[in-house]
């Protein structure tokens, strides 16, 4: 059975993760990192993307971005894995494929889903026991959102700016996010909708996704699929942008 389509409309941000094949390493050293993250924002600028928050794991990355065309993310990942994939085999002198394959990635909800998807990326090396606090791991976005470090890098998402009306207050607010502990269910939540390549967020919100797109956003029941929905195109929807629901 052919693959479902990426749900992709501009303005709408996508969380997204690409794994090590086999969940094998893809970061050996300090200087891997810092290619990625290199080329992550050359590729960014140059297809369109919006980075907000990110997350370097030894064996996979998380992104949180927004796209200005409905090809910005998937070219973004095209390009950027290729360029690190002949990277890797180059410096060490290894051959074949680095990536699990298809990236996973889903439409995520502004109100209520973005700083949960903030928070959800650069607590992943918390959550993996690899640090405490989110500040002891070096390779994410936590140390310019929540810290102020300098970044080209990342673009604050319009609901990160809502916190407060100023930098310092701004960045106060967004680590007082983080002293509680990241609700399970919206955990299980996120990672549902990304590995499902399914919109995250309230039932308003998916049913406008599958109105905009003319298929399911959603997780659907057994049994046959509904003729509303298509769910066996490979193409990239060229859609003009569509106002996001709340």
């Amino acid at each position: 059975m052919p693959r479902r389509a990426r749900l992709s409309i501009p303005g709408i941000p996508w969380h997204i993760i690409q794994r090590g094949n086999n969940r094998s390493v893809c970061f050996y050293a300090e200087e891997d990192f810092q290619f990625y993250l290199h080329f992550l924002q050359e590729f960014a600028v140059k297809f369109g993307c919006d980075i907000h928050a990110y997350v370097l794991m030894t064996n996979h990355v998380h992104l949180l971005l927004t796209p200005q065309r409905p090809d910005s993310a998937s070219l973004l990942m095209k390009h950027l894995g290729q360029r690190y994939v002949q990277y890797i085999n180059r410096t060490y002198k290894r051959s074949g494929t680095l990536w699990e394959g298809r990236f996973r990635s889903c439409l995520t909800q502004t109100e209520d889903y973005v700083l949960a998807c903030y928070r959800y990326i650069e607590l992943n090396p918390v959550r993996a026991a690899m640090v405490n606090q989110p500040q002891d791991y070096r390779w994410s976005s936590y140390h310019t959102n929540a810290l102020g470090k300098a970044s080209s890098l990342i673009v604050p998402h319009d609901q990160y700016q809502r916190l407060a009306m100023d930098d310092n207050n701004r960045r106060e607010a967004y680590r007082a996010l983080f002293k509680a502990h990241l609700d399970e269910e919206v955990v299980g939540q996120i990672r549902n909708a990304t590995n499902g390549n399914f919109a995250l967020g309230g039932e308003r919100f998916q049913k406008e996704i599958e109105a905009a797109l003319g298929r399911r956003a959603r997780r659907g029941q057994a049994g046959r699929p509904s003729h509303n929905f298509i769910d066996d195109t490979n193409q990239l929807d060229l859609l003009s942008p569509q106002p996001e629901g709340g």
